[in-house]
């Protein structure tokens, strides 16, 4: 136990110190003037007589796209949230827009991104108060040690290399506008993003959530998830109010995550333990939960990051497993992830030009920021695994399913591009990188992973 400490604590250090030099280094770089291509976003006029309409509209034709793509999809074998992402893009300038321009401009004016925008928040602040409701604790208890060794080995290879890797893409594929600190910080956080749902949604597809690979898989994933998320504030932090002001970010950021588990969850724990089914789920409490909700985002984004990481701290401090936490699931998940997601990815569609990508050279950088991706995260996970006593094969396997990025991953792009770190062409080449790193990993794990199999002597599953 404490050789794995140590080990941990010398792996925490050096990443922070190749950081350092990294930045000293990236800090002597110089990059193209700010111009049109980095600081456009989808914004247009902020109103129009016809805005209900068209946000209907494309609303719907995300929605029935986006479900259609979903079964074939899932019929491939993959997560069905990749056909609906898929079904945004495809609706926006990168197909759509190249084909038939008019229908595209029907469907998905540039009128419409303010209020698809606001649509498209308010379904991610909720989605990431879902994902914090389904949040386990026990998950990272068991094998702990050996939960948050791999976790962070997931997180902290991929960091240093997204932050390697943004030597190379400062000076071709941002501006001067952006200080290089700021990039570096972020290419960190968006290489090293595991999309916990997917990750969860392939174990359960496959049978495998409750082998010691899913368990330690699980596990892994909500402690990245955590850690993640608190990386982001802090560079979001960074990116708002430069070094000084971060550190006072940080400062107030982990104060608030103090309070909340400390203070918050305990009360919580409590008040919710007098609700035994999820029949006393009343509209007071609803609107009670609700209320706690909007205050947590607002602290937040007051505070100077984004206001999903209050939703999702909400979700966290709220017991899983009590009657009120599946009576909120229950009554959120269809309408978040059918009706306001899809706002969501009509928004992130309109925002990826892939078009933007274009010549050899830069389909090689797309193809080299997907390369160091799955080095970083596969890399770093298998290592861990074998050095905390995994097989090879569930390290292998374990190494595949971290890889997976979905969703997770799209929200953490919008934020950056909503604050101009990163520019629309290294947009699209990371959302490609998104879609393709996730997409890889049912295929893959199909190849290494245990299949189950039903013992009817004993009535469990077995795996060989």
């Amino acid at each position: 136990m404490t050789r794995t400490w140590l080990a941990y604590a010398a792996m925490l250090l050096a990443a922070i110190g190749l950081f350092f030099v990294i930045d000293a280094w990236g800090g002597r770089l110089t990059a193209p003037p700010s111009t049109a291509d980095e600081t456009r976003g989808v914004t247009g006029p902020t109103g129009s007589s016809h805005a209900v309409a068209h946000v209907l509209l494309a609303l719907t034709a995300v929605l029935i796209t986006g479900r259609a793509l979903g079964l074939v999809f899932r019929f491939l074998g993959q997560p069905p949230v990749i056909g609906e992402v898929v079904g945004g893009i495809l609706l926006g300038p990168s197909l759509l827009g190249r084909v038939w321009p008019e229908a595209a401009a029907f469907i998905l004016p540039a009128s419409v991104a303010p209020h698809l925008g606001m649509i498209a928040q308010l379904g991610v602040i909720l989605y990431m108060f879902l994902v914090g409701l389904e949040l386990n604790p026990e998950l990272l208890r068991e094998r702990a040690h050996s939960t948050v060794a791999i976790s962070h080995a997931s997180i902290i290879l991929p960091f240093v290399s997204g932050a390697a890797l943004a030597l190379y893409l400062y000076p071709r594929l941002s501006s001067s506008a952006v200080p290089f600190t700021s990039f570096a910080l972020f290419m960190g956080v968006a290489m090293s993003i595991t999309a916990f749902p997917v990750l969860a949604r392939i174990l359960t597809d496959r049978g495998i959530q409750k082998t010691q690979l899913g368990i330690v898989a699980l596990g892994c994933a909500a402690t990245d998830d955590v850690t993640a998320w608190c990386l982001l504030a802090f560079v979001v932090g960074v990116a708002q109010a430069k070094i000084g002001g971060a550190f006072a970010v940080l400062g107030l950021t982990l104060a608030y995550i103090a309070v909340m588990f400390l203070f918050v969850r305990p009360a919580a724990t409590r008040f919710f333990a007098r609700y035994t089914a999820e029949d006393d789920l009343t509209p007071n409490l609803v609107a009670l939960v609700f209320a706690a909700l909007l205050i947590s985002a607002l602290v937040t984004e007051y505070i100077g990051i984004h206001a999903v990481f209050g939703a999702f701290l909400l979700g966290a401090v709220i017991p899983h497993d009590s009657p009120v936490a599946r009576a909120l699931t229950g009554r959120l998940e269809d309408l978040v992830t059918i009706l306001l997601l899809p706002a969501f990815f009509a928004f992130t569609g309109m925002r990826t030009e892939i078009g933007l990508v274009s010549g050899y050279e830069q389909w090689l950088l797309c193809g080299l920021i997907i390369l160091v991706a799955t080095a970083g995260k596969f890399g770093g996970t298998l290592v861990a695994g074998r050095l905390t006593g995994l097989a090879w094969r569930d390290a292998t396997a374990l190494g595949l399913l971290m890889n997976t990025r979905g969703l997770m991953e799209l929200i953490v792009l919008n934020i950056g591009l909503d604050l101009n770190v990163i520019s629309p062409t290294l947009f699209a080449m990371m959302v490609v990188m998104a879609l393709v790193t996730t997409m890889a990993a049912s295929p893959l794990l199909a190849l290494v992973s245990p299949v189950p199999r039903f013992n009817p002597a004993s009535g469990e599953l077995n795996v060989s």
